[in-house]
């Protein structure tokens, strides 16, 4: 069978076993990985397979993980560090920023990165804090990364082999809250390159961007909306640096109106980013204003307050209501 039923937590697992099977120079990194399998048991089962030496439990020192990280790249490896949580990244901030995003440069070309850094991130999951943030936007910024996060399980399947195989330092970003709910896998065809987006749901009135667990949202949303006689577009950005507008730009072409979802805080985000980008290409094509739909400008909030603090399909259908109503 070419197609499996997996949670994306097991999909994720799957494409890293099948990375590891196709090089021996693919180690994976990080805090209780190994024995544990992670706290959210993306590992489970690799250490039993290939060893302590290529699955490896590391001290809780997010700087020392990346920094063995970048030199393990710089003797031929492929390393996978995976940072236990979201808000746990930042102790790694300057090994990020500052060496492992511009060392090629740094070396006109000749010195390749290839690190993919797992990053769990976003809410929903009733956790306290620094365990549902959502920091893309820091590493979107930064020249020299790469940034993608997949939105489901057989794009997760096929996204870390694609990763792990770039010779850029790539961010892998995992929604947290869907790492549980089941999908097909098709395990023969990836069906679309790392950095492209992708039309999920066709529509003629609105298009709706989002990327990680906000794709399901506003695909709940594209629902409410078809049956009040309202065609809603969704693109799963996949990746989110660079940015594939082809498919973006095409949509808004057909639709004349954008929202742009996200769990982030609104302010400097990826969202941002996207609405001043389509405004300069597609000004004269559009219907309303591009409206961004996001977090609170506010630290993340209490458990009992995130489904207060993030986006949920009414806020989407808000905008949605507020753009038609140009």
């Amino acid at each position: 069978m070419t197609t499996q039923n997996l949670p994306l937590a097991k999909a994720i697992n799957l494409g890293l076993r099948e990375a590891m099977l196709a090089d021996p120079k693919v180690v994976l990194m990080g805090e209780d990985i190994g024995t544990l399998g992670g706290v959210f048991r993306v590992t489970e089962g690799l250490k039993t397979e290939f060893g302590e030496h290529r699955v490896m439990d590391t001290p809780l020192a997010e700087s020392g993980i990346v920094g063995s990280a970048i030199g393990l790249a710089m003797r031929g490896y492929r390393p996978v560090v995976e940072i236990q949580f979201d808000g746990f990244i930042f102790p790694a901030f300057d090994q990020i920023t500052t060496q492992l995003a511009k060392l090629t440069f740094r070396h006109e070309g000749a010195l390749s990165m290839p690190v993919v850094i797992r990053v769990p991130y976003g809410g929903h999951i009733g956790a306290v804090e620094h365990h549902q943030e959502s920091p893309e936007a820091y590493f979107a910024h930064t020249a020299g990364l790469r940034l993608v996060s997949p939105s489901n399980p057989h794009d997760a399947y096929w996204m870390i082999q694609e990763a792990i195989a770039s010779n850029d330092p790539v961010m892998f970003f995992e929604p947290k809250s869907r790492y549980w709910p089941k999908g097909d896998v098709d395990t023969k065809a990836s069906g679309y390159p790392l950095h492209a987006s992708r039309v999920v749901r066709e529509g003629t009135d609105v298009t709706i961007v989002g990327h990680g667990a906000m794709v399901s949202m506003i695909l709940q949303a594209a629902d409410v909306a078809a049956n009040e006689g309202t065609s809603v577009e969704v693109i799963d950005l996949r990746s989110l640096s660079p940015i594939d507008y082809a498919p973006i730009l095409a949509s808004v072409a057909k639709t004349g109106r954008l929202v742009v979802a996200q769990e982030a805080p609104g302010f400097v985000s990826l969202g941002s980013e996207i609405a001043a980008t389509v405004h300069e290409k597609s000004f004269y094509l559009l219907e309303s204003p591009v409206l961004r739909v996001s977090g609170f400008d506010t630290p993340f909030p209490p458990a009992k307050q995130e489904a207060v603090y993030l986006p949920d399909a009414d806020r989407i259908l808000d905008a949605v209501d507020r753009a038609m109503s140009y």
